[in-house]
């Protein structure tokens, strides 16, 4: 498809008033699976924050729930890796990353207390991009992490990773590891000289036009890899669909084609009800069709459809135990809308 400068709306289904970027239709039966998937979330969703499909850079649904409308941030969490797997692309398109099958080690080696675990000596930058770190660590099947809160109280997150040991019968398999998102974040503003939140702001949100962003940070100042990011609903799609333009923005290169065909293709094994994982992407199918996505707690994601020029996003609330995965939305409803529009 072509790049797209700005992302417009179909008026017959979206509640603003900017005019369509195209002739693209909304005909009656893409409407109508689009408003089942609306009600359906009104229904079965009461912790939604906002429904948004774009399909060819034209805005085919936009919807807001429980207070919520198009200026708000929402809490990206675990979502927020994805995001710094992009910026990682861009800083290796810059030429600011190693090679990388290149140890790590050395570059943060300056932060431990004491010896690293000889481990190290051969961690990657690909083995934190795709979770095969295999630091110590638990993670359930939901993807829930026993360490996590032990990691947030600490009172440096960088010192806390370094002690963790590395598990050889672990090493280069797939394993949940919010630690090493953080990590990464860490590595970005070591090679670059910026915190994640200002190389985005530089390099990622002011070429998009993402006026509004929140970037948390851990006590040490490192903007937090793994969650922490706020950003409006719109702007979330934006970023979708730059990685469904492959890289490219109001003809502009953001980031590698390569990049992000490598981050969205699926490495490890099948997780059931997530999928597979690449670099900070989940990649899964939903009606035969595959697609990338970015997910956090509560439900916040972002879909990227290659085969349906579509991005389809979702923001729920985030402080919250049990939550449910819209999956089943796009299965039921949005897939189905997107093959008639």
């Amino acid at each position: 498809m072509q790049p797209v400068s700005s992302i417009h709306d179909c008026p017959a289904a979206s509640p603003t008033a900017s005019p369509p970027r195209s002739s693209l239709a909304c005909n009656k039966e893409t409407q109508e699976l689009l408003q089942a998937a609306d009600e359906e979330i009104v229904q079965r969703f009461p912790k939604m924050h906002s429904f948004v499909v774009v399909r060819n850079g034209t805005v085919l649904i936009e919807r807001y729930y429980n207070g919520f409308d198009i200026s708000d941030l929402h809490d990206l969490r675990s979502a927020t890796k994805s995001i710094l797997s992009v910026l990682l692309g861009i800083a290796s398109g810059r030429g600011q990353l190693p090679p990388l099958d290149e140890p790590v080690a050395d570059t943060v080696r300056k932060y431990a207390i004491g010896p690293l675990d000889s481990l190290w000596e051969q961690l990657t930058l690909r083995h934190l991009l795709t979770m095969t770190s295999g630091f110590y660590w638990k993670t359930g099947a939901k993807m829930g992490e026993a360490f996590i809160h032990r990691f947030h109280q600490s009172r440096s997150w960088t010192k806390y990773i370094l002690q963790l040991p590395l598990e050889e019968h672990k090493f280069g398999t797939f394993q949940y590891c919010s630690v090493d998102s953080h990590l990464l974040s860490i590595l970005l503003t070591e090679w670059t000289g910026l915190s994640a939140a200002d190389y985005a702001r530089r390099y990622l949100f002011d070429p998009l036009g993402i006026e509004e962003a929140v970037w948390s940070a851990s006590p040490e100042g490192h903007s937090m890899g793994h969650i922490g990011l706020h950003l409006t609903a719109r702007d979330m799609t934006k970023i979708g669909m730059l990685c469904l333009q492959g890289g490219v923005w109001e003809g502009e290169r953001i980031l590698s084609a390569d990049w992000l065909l490598e981050s969205m293709t699926p490495i490890s094994a099948e997780n059931p009800g997530y999928g597979r994982y690449g670099y900070h992407w989940w990649t899964a199918k939903a009606n035969g069709i595959p697609f990338a996505y970015a997910h956090g707690h509560g439900g916040q994601q972002i879909n990227v459809i290659p085969a349906l020029d579509s991005v389809v996003v979702f923001t729920a609330a985030s402080a919250l135990n049990r939550w449910k995965n819209p999956r089943p939305l796009l299965e039921k409803f949005i897939m189905p809308a997107l093959k008639h529009s």
